[in-house]
């Protein structure tokens, strides 16, 4: 029995430690970005456009060409990356072939970006003629996004028991009826924050966008989905390497709303998650 507390003590001692090693550094370049930054962040900041090279004035054509984007991306990858996880978990056959399906879509989830924006700028940009665009963004996204969206709907699928399948389907529900009505609505909070957080990575990419949609400046919003647009990601890499003389308060304002952008994403997907599974019971 003492030897068992002191292996418990010891195991909880290398968790916390472990715990500290993977926050605190964390922790540290929130208060950096936000200790440097926070003196940027003003009205003027977030509504106007860059001015004097760049150097002065605000963020805001990059603000809305973000969230074109991650809207864009989302409408095309939710919808397809949905069902493709439905179909893994409750049509696909247990078979050689699904396997190996499986296991190359949780391999393209670690594809480096940069692979992702070559891909886009070869398919969409020259071979489909759509330019560098905000379409040709919003779809190199959106596949970016694509494994991760249906290994997590097909993981949160899978996680309803066997059992809320067999009473339905003992009722007389159809296939389709009772993913519907049984396990969808179950699988619901796992899926929503799996595609949420996906979304918020791709909203921080900057390899895929550099290559198809992204421009160095922009004083106006785009007119159509043939334009180009800025975007954070990109204009914080522009700024921070190739604008000699700009205040430091910039640089750090705009990755602190970039930041700030990503985590909202974070919690509201925490958020929907935690008040679904209140309302299930699950």
């Amino acid at each position: 029995m003492f030897n068992t507390k002191i292996s418990q003590k010891i195991a909880f001692a290398v968790l916390f430690v472990s715990t500290l090693i993977t926050i605190i550094p964390v922790l540290i370049i929130i208060a950096i970005i936000i200790k440097n930054g926070i003196t940027a962040i003003n009205w003027q900041f977030l509504t106007t456009a860059p001015s004097n090279g760049m150097r002065s004035g605000g963020i805001f054509p990059a603000i809305v060409g973000t969230f074109y984007l991650a809207l864009g991306a989302s409408a095309i990858s939710l919808p397809l990356g949905i069902l493709g996880g439905i179909y893994l978990s409750e049509y696909s056959k247990n078979n050689y072939f699904t396997r190996i399906l499986k296991l190359g879509i949780v391999n393209l989830a670690g594809v480096p970006s940069i692979v992702y924006g070559l891909f886009g700028l070869s398919l969409f940009v020259i071979s489909l003629k759509l330019g560098v665009s905000i379409v040709s963004g919003c779809l190199t996204l959106a596949i970016m996004s694509l494994p991760s969206i249906i290994t997590a709907t097909e993981t949160a699928m899978s996680s309803v028991p066997r059992s809320f399948r067999e009473v339905s389907l003992s009722l007389g529900a159809t296939k389709w009826q009772t993913i519907r009505y049984a396990v969808l609505p179950h699988a619901s909070p796992g899926i929503i924050t799996g595609t949420l957080l996906s979304n918020a990575r791709i909203t921080g990419e900057t390899a895929p966008i550099l290559f198809t949609v992204a421009a160095f400046y922009l004083p106006q919003l785009p007119n159509s989905v043939f334009d180009q647009v800025m975007a954070l990601p990109y204009h914080l890499y522009v700024i921070s390497t190739q604008i000699p003389g700009i205040s430091k308060s910039v640089t750090y304002g705009t990755a602190l709303v970039l930041i700030v952008f990503t985590l909202s994403l974070n919690l509201f997907g925490i958020i929907v998650r935690t008040y679904l599974r209140r309302q299930k019971k699950w």
